[in-house]
């Protein structure tokens, strides 16, 4: 990558100057007219000047470097390398590099892999939905980052399994069976209806526990027939929406499974990790670690979401030998999941060690946040007709068979719902715009879509018109789409690096924009456009590099809109 040659030409040079490396950056500006890349190399270097000695300016730094990689027979990539105050080195590329790298994205249409990750085994844990309850907008939102992390490992290099932990028992199931004994139903409203009396009748509160107790030791019939029924219908129901959203997980692990294991860890550590506290639970108590007390076995003797979590960890290794352990849930349980990691710590170091938890942000809609205790969740079916609807409308008067709109309607909805989750920092709290994240023009999953479709248009002409891509004959200035192409491999680097999908997101809405900027000022296609073979492979370049970065995003990239 050109950003990593770059940094390997500025250490080169300060080691021959004799100065001490100091950790500068290389990036690129925001107004590629300042350059294509930058770094600060000379300021650091100064700012960390031993005090009492004569002191350089930043200015004669900047140029001593800069004209020590000119001097040094360094042009063979550079047009430019010129200094800016207070002390930044510009670096401008040749023209020659920016058809290479054209020329690399014709060649490998998967450009922008890279072996950063290379053998690195990770697990990746998202959306973990509760069975008995309603695929909701937090579930989609975990998806949809679990889901572009997991692509973004693998196009790294890294060897990913993607797991889903989910839910089958605790008191939410419990109310639900609850609900269906006393006045049937279906599962959704029995859980709502279950929890509104576990909150206020004392009685309802004591059966319902009593059912929580017959789940863990499958000692009642009838609550055992409800249950695996409700559990197989629910797995069904959440498979289709897996479906929908391009995920295929390779593991799903249950609370069932992990329950009597973490139970016996947690049993096994008492008076060393863990003590007894209020009317016989076992606690952790995190003040140590500058936490909080939390339960890890409850008074009636049932393991927590603690302990399981702490027999998951090691099922997961079991597994899978993993490098790393990635867990992917809302940001509102960080807290509790500090206390577990520290508990971890006690217990499986080495395995804690590996374990990195990302915590999201909520989508909230202009109503306010969902609440599936109260029974009024923003159910995922909900939010994807919504957006469906408005897209319908957006394409009812285009010439295209029913099958063809329906196909087109799924694929761009989808689009917009995880393009609006990914294109801020995780951690960040959206307020979802339905009719923006709809638009085909701006900051939206349906733009990129519709550039890419734009894009293969154009190469359609081009081929019916025999106008093959080619870098034989181009002309000498050098555009701005040239310019951004280079970047995407280092951006697909960072997201990795950092887990976050946001970059790749932006950088591509920069990119598209400056593809619709070209298309609308210059004819593409045009046989007596001695260009044109040139002007046609910058497009598939486009296309190649919009198709991969959708990818990573889990969008479909269609072929017509």
């Amino acid at each position: 990558m050109m950003k990593e040659k770059i940094k390997s030409l500025i250490k080169e040079v300060l080691k021959n100057l004799g100065i001490k490396e100091a950790n500068f950056v290389v990036g690129h500006p925001d107004d590629l007219r300042n350059g294509d890349y930058f770094t600060n190399a000379a300021m650091v270097y100064v700012r960390n000047f031993e005090t009492g000695q004569d002191k350089p300016s930043r200015m004669e730094v900047a140029e001593t470097i800069g004209r020590n990689i000119k001097d040094k027979d360094r042009d063979v990539l550079f047009e430019e390398v010129d200094v800016a105050s207070p002390g930044f080195i510009n670096f401008y590329l040749k023209k020659e590099i920016f058809n290479e790298n054209t020329k690399q994205i014709l060649k490998d249409k998967s450009f922008g892999k890279n072996n950063s990750l290379k053998s690195r085994k990770i697990i990746i844990e998202y959306t973990d939905p509760n069975i008995l309850k309603e695929f909701h907008i937090g579930h989609l939102m975990s998806n949809a980052i679990g889901e572009s992390l997991s692509r973004i490992f693998e196009f790294n290099g890294g060897k990913v399994k993607r797991a889903n932990y989910q839910g089958d028992v605790g008191l939410h199931v419990a109310k639900a069976i609850w609900g269906i004994l006393k006045q049937g139903g279906n599962f959704l409203t029995a859980y709502a209806y279950g929890h509104k009396a576990y909150t206020e009748y004392p009685q309802a509160k004591i059966e319902i526990e009593d059912v929580n107790k017959k789940l863990y030791n499958r000692t009642d019939s009838r609550v055992n027939l409800l249950y695996d029924a409700g559990k197989e219908n629910s797995l069904e129901y959440f498979k289709t929406i897996y479906k929908k959203l391009g995920t295929k997980f390779d593991y799903y692990f249950f609370e069932s499974k992990v329950a009597s294991v973490g139970k016996k860890i947690v049993q096994e550590n008492i008076g060393k990790i863990f003590e007894k506290g209020e009317k016989g639970a076992i606690i952790f108590k995190g003040e140590a670690f500058g936490l909080h007390t939390r339960v890890f076995i409850n008074s009636e003797g049932l393991p927590t979401y603690e302990a399981k979590e702490l027999a998951l960890v090691r099922e997961k290794y079991k597994k899978y030998k993993y490098d790393q352990s990635v867990v992917v849930t809302a940001n509102e349980i960080n807290e509790y999941f500090k206390v577990l990691m520290a508990a971890m710590s006690q217990i499986f170091p080495e395995l804690a060690k590996k374990t990195t938890h990302i915590g999201h942000g909520m989508m909230r809609l202009p109503e306010g946040k969902m609440s599936s205790r109260t029974g009024k969740v923003i159910t995922f079916e909900f939010l994807l007709d919504e957006v469906e609807n408005l897209i319908r409308e957006k394409i009812k008067e285009r010439d295209l068979s029913e099958k063809e709109k329906k196909e087109i309607i799924e694929k761009v909805a989808i689009g917009a719902l995880k393009y609006s989750i990914l294109k801020q920092s995780i951690g960040s709290d959206i307020i979802y715009d339905a009719n923006k994240s709809v638009s085909f023009e701006g900051d939206s999953g349906p733009y990129l879509q519709y550039s890419y479709v734009r894009a293969m248009s154009v190469l359609k002409k081009a081929k019916s018109e025999k106008i093959n891509p080619s870098l034989k004959n181009s002309p000498s200035q050098i555009i701005q789409l040239e310019k951004m192409m280079i970047y995407f491999p280092e951006i697909v680097q960072k997201a990795g690096k950092e887990y976050q999908p946001h970059y790749i997101a932006l950088y591509l809405i920069e990119l598209a924009r400056e593809f619709n900027n070209y298309y609308a000022h210059t004819k593409i296609v045009d046989k007596e456009d001695a260009f044109s073979p040139y002007k046609v492979a910058l497009t598939q370049a486009f296309s190649i590099i919009i198709k991969n970065g959708l990818w990573l995003l889990g969008i479909e990239a269609p072929e017509k809109m």
